[in-house]
């Protein structure tokens, strides 16, 4: 059994880790706006495009889609049939909820893992654009990767221990 002050303390540091990765993708959707803005004007404005605008744009939006998945993951806000699943005996909501958890810790190992992969077989190549190693388009999955199996294990032991998890949004 997991004692309670462990509990406390994961929820804590999984609900703050929760928050600063929302807060962080939506700084990255912030500044993606702002990059696409900067080159719409300097190319239709000006007639000068600068060529790390896409570049840059393209690892916001890998940003904010993972950072944003992640958090979402620990609120349980991931697309659901939540509504054909509220409809089972209670007994059935809990084990689709488990397979639901195991499912989305399996994806995120899989997400980190390839990642590593494909990060380890970029990292001598650099974008152009920007003269970085292609290796960091692939760490924020990483780190989304590891958020997702820490917000889905702690899904897990909350389940079994009947305890709410707290939210991101507070």
């Amino acid at each position: 059994m997991v004692r309670k002050n462990h509990m406390d303390s994961l929820i804590l540091l999984s609900g703050r880790l929760s928050h600063g990765v929302l807060r962080l993708a939506s700084i990255c959707l912030a500044s993606l706006g702002l990059v696409v803005i900067y080159g719409v004007v300097m190319r239709y404005g000006f007639n000068d495009a600068p060529p790390f605008v896409e570049q840059v744009a393209l690892l916001l939006v890998i940003c904010v889609a993972m950072f944003g998945a992640a958090s979402g993951v620990h609120d349980a806000g991931h697309i659901g049939l939540d509504s054909a699943v509220k409809l089972l005996p209670a007994k059935a909501q809990f084990w689709c909820t488990v397979i639901v958890d195991l499912l989305t810790l399996l994806f995120a190992t899989v997400l980190v893992w390839g990642s590593v992969q494909m990060g380890l077989s970029t990292r001598h190549d650099s974008i152009p654009t920007l003269g970085i190693s292609e290796a960091f388009r692939y760490l924020p999955p990483v780190i989304a990767g590891l958020l997702i199996i820490l917000f889905a294990f702690e899904h897990l032991l909350l389940l079994f221990i009947k305890k709410p998890s707290a939210s991101s949004w507070n």
